[in-house]
């Protein structure tokens, strides 16, 4: 890759890779820990949050992906951003809607417990497969 694409898709990655680690591994599980809250106002929070990363990554995937296209990047970098943005592409159009349904239900006043969901386990792996790939991106780029 030239310099400056290399340079750019960098501070790129790196960026999304510490939106994801600050807001995911961080602020989600903390939050609950906060004296007073309930289920129902975290999930509310978590929500708007969330909306709010996954645009964002929304925009760094899509800026990385022209970056990197007019940089001329080999096959690796070329890998882990597809890697990076089709684990996006689940979380959005697999996953959340799953988790959506499950925040509604408790919005609503049903039970948390006896709305337990697979679909956060899967939301949390796949934060770990972006995390890595993502991590491997920067310094291949930053490499480059």
């Amino acid at each position: 890759m030239n310099a400056t694409s290399a340079d750019i898709a960098a501070a790129l990655t790196f960026v999304w890779f510490g939106m994801v680690i600050a807001i995911s591994f961080l602020e989600a599980p903390l939050k609950f820990r906060a004296p007073g809250l309930t289920v129902p106002v975290g999930l509310g929070i978590g929500r708007i949050v969330f909306r709010a990363l996954n645009r964002v990554e929304t925009v760094l995937a899509t800026a990385l992906v022209v970056v990197v296209a007019t940089g001329d990047p080999g096959a690796a970098v070329i890998t882990l951003i597809g890697v990076a943005a089709a684990v996006l592409v689940v979380q959005l159009a697999v996953v959340r809607p799953r988790l959506t349904k499950r925040s509604d239900a408790v919005l609503a006043g049903a039970d948390p417990a006896l709305h337990r969901s697979a679909a956060h386990l899967s939301y949390i792996a796949l934060e770990i497969v972006k995390v890595l790939v993502l991590l491997a991106l920067g310094g291949t780029v930053a490499a480059s």
